[in-house]
């Protein structure tokens, strides 16, 4: 089922009337403008939503369809029985792409939702013409590191998720590393100011990064498109070094490296568009 919806339920989501799409009895809301294919669909970070892509949106939508999604419980999209997971996610993308009638897109997903897009590319190789992926997880090999890591910040983000008095200071801190240059502060106000609502999200996310599944290593020989990864080298989380063995592996991929953290569409917006652009036009897509 599919209604129009005129108004705005969340800060960071679907930032005009949106589209409301019914996926395996989840609401999801996304941002629906422009005609033209392959469409570019855009999948946000955990936490975020559908607004993070404005600018991208105002950049393409005069020439090709953008469609920008929020992810359950995030944006203007209703909750989600299951937990957030990459491979959750990829399961809704896939209803998504059929409820809007989309035979083949261009995938841009930053962070978690760049691995929902290199999942659903994996099973999907003949609807996917290509992938735009910004720092996404599920790249670097696990170890006692990143297993201390997703430990720390499931911690922080229960302690969230129970109210804790010091919380929102201290997520704005770990915002403004997430976050840094200053073209995201707006963005980045609107997601610390949904701290509570957001941090058990963030914590069965956080959860999920640690499963054996959320390796995504061993799907890159299914990978067939073209794909640019627009890699913000600012990042401490998701760090481009732990991931170049992974990227070398692509058959079809070119790098690009951004003076920004977590997301480049966000922090180096301008950078970015050119960056697609040059993708698109090369590829033909």
């Amino acid at each position: 089922m599919m209604t129009t919806n005129g108004t705005r339920r969340g800060a960071a989501g679907a930032t005009r009337p949106w589209r409301q799409v019914s996926v395996d009895d989840v609401r999801l809301a996304a941002d629906d403008e422009g005609a033209g294919a392959p469409a570019l669909v855009c999948l946000h970070a955990i936490g975020h939503g559908a607004g993070d892509f404005a600018v991208l949106r105002g950049a393409f939508a005069p020439t090709r369809r953008v469609v920008a999604l929020d992810w359950p419980g995030q944006g203007n999209s209703g909750e989600d029985p299951r937990p957030p997971s990459a491979a959750r996610y990829a399961a809704l993308l896939a209803g998504v792409l059929d409820a809007l009638g989309m035979e083949r897109a261009v995938l841009v997903g930053n962070s978690i939702g760049g691995a929902a897009a290199l999942r659903y590319a994996a099973t999907h190789p003949e609807r996917v013409a290509g992938l735009v992926l910004e720092n996404p997880g599920g790249l670097d090999r696990p170890d006692r590191l990143s297993r201390a890591v997703i430990d720390l910040m499931v911690r922080f983000f229960a302690a969230g998720s129970r109210g804790a008095a010091w919380f929102p200071r201290a997520f704005a801190a770990y915002y403004r590393t997430v976050l840094q240059r200053s073209a995201a502060a707006a963005q980045r106000a609107r997601i610390v100011a949904s701290a509570y609502e957001i941090a058990p999200v963030l914590r069965d996310a956080w959860a999920s990064f640690g499963a054996p599944d959320a390796d995504l290593r061993d799907l890159v020989p299914e990978i067939r498109c073209p794909t640019l990864f627009a890699w913000g080298v600012r990042d401490v989380v998701v760090q481009l070094r732990r991931s170049l063995r992974t990227i070398a592996r692509f058959p079809n991929a070119r790098l690009e490296r951004f003076a920004a953290g977590h997301a480049a569409h966000l922090e180096t917006p301008d950078e970015l568009v050119a960056a697609v652009r040059r993708f698109l036009d090369t590829q033909k897509l």
